[in-house]
């Protein structure tokens, strides 16, 4: 693998629909003053139709979109200490795409049970996401193993301001021993 430089990180919220990856990650870029990308973005003109009627993607549709949002990750390491991504990465092989080429990338698993976040899409509007299939993306999901070192996980139950300043340890601690590790190494 080929890192663009050993201090630049990328974190990938992710999770399900509606588990608040665009609220938390938003305010943690503010936060850090690091760049953020809201995945939803990337997707083609087809997939975002066939979202918004109901349909659901497959593994074919997220491909080419999981693909530029990889090209996106390399970029925004190349000018940004820390950049954070918003994307659903809700199977193993999604995130091994997002992953490929980069050893500084790491995730952000924003994880909560099907009430909860069915209970907060259903009072979200102007998004192109149907809460009817929150059912499909749990389904979907397969949660982070313990093999993927890479995966933090975040409860999404305790109030936002408490999620979002846990993430933000989370990255700080990430970070920290990341370059102690890098440090030992050198």
């Amino acid at each position: 693998m080929h890192t663009v430089f050993l201090d630049h990180y990328l974190f990938v919220f992710m999770g399900v629909s509606g588990s608040g990856k665009s609220t938390v990650a938003n305010t943690v870029a503010y936060k850090l003053q690091a760049a953020v990308l809201d995945g939803d973005f990337l997707h083609p003109r087809s997939n975002i139709k066939k979202m918004a009627s109901g349909c659901p993607l497959n593994d074919d549709d997220r491909r080419p979109w999981l693909e530029s949002i990889n090209a996106a990750a390399f970029a925004m390491q190349c000018t940004n200490q820390i950049s954070l991504i918003v994307c659903s990465a809700l199977k193993k092989s999604y995130r091994n795409i997002l992953r490929f080429g980069h050893s500084n990338l790491f995730f952000i698993y924003l994880r909560g049970d099907f009430n909860v976040i069915k209970s907060r899409l259903q009072t979200r509007k102007g998004h192109f996401f149907q809460p009817q299939m929150l059912r499909t993306q749990f389904a979907v999901l397969e949660p982070p193993e313990a093999e993927e070192k890479d995966v933090f996980s975040i409860d999404i139950y305790p109030p936002i301001d408490k999620v979002i300043s846990i993430t933000l340890k989370t990255i700080e601690e990430i970070i920290k021993n990341h370059n102690t590790i890098h440090s030992e190494v050198a």
